[in-house]
């Protein structure tokens, strides 16, 4: 198996989210019709489809993401700029300091995201320090 092809995203609203994911991510927009948009984030191929009409309520109560590596020294200009940018902060789940920090936020549609300071690595050596409960094969 290779590395991840795209990312799909329902949205409701094309154009905020364009917006959104212009100015959180820096998305390179390379594709635009009137129920889908395609953007280069940083090597990623993220691909948006317009679904008007279902559900977007239980997607709030899931603690699904996707999380993006970020300099620690960046954190606070990281949280600062998402405030600038009205975008809609999450409360974190309580962690030791040795796993990294992390801030959460949701797209315009609910899809939550995070910005994280820590590699794999990291986290997998903190547990392994730390938690005896878990099994590893590494």
């Amino acid at each position: 198996m290779r590395p991840i092809n795209h990312i799909t995203f329902s949205v409701s609203n094309l154009e905020k989210s364009i917006e959104f994911y212009q100015k959180v991510f820096g998305g390179k927009l390379l594709v635009k019709g009137d129920k889908l948009a395609y953007f280069d984030l940083d090597g990623l191929w993220l691909a948006l489809n317009v679904e008007e009409d279902i559900p977007r309520n239980e997607i709030y109560k899931s603690y699904t993401h996707i999380s993006f590596t970020i300099d620690e020294e960046d954190y606070h200009k990281k949280i600062e700029e998402l405030r600038r940018l009205n975008v809609n902060i999450q409360e974190g789940r309580p962690r030791h300091e040795d796993e990294g920090k992390s801030i959460y936020f949701r797209d315009p549609d609910g899809h939550l995201f995070e910005f994280h300071t820590k590699s794999r690595e990291d986290r997998i050596d903190f547990y392994k320090r730390n938690r005896r409960d878990l099994e590893f094969f590494i």
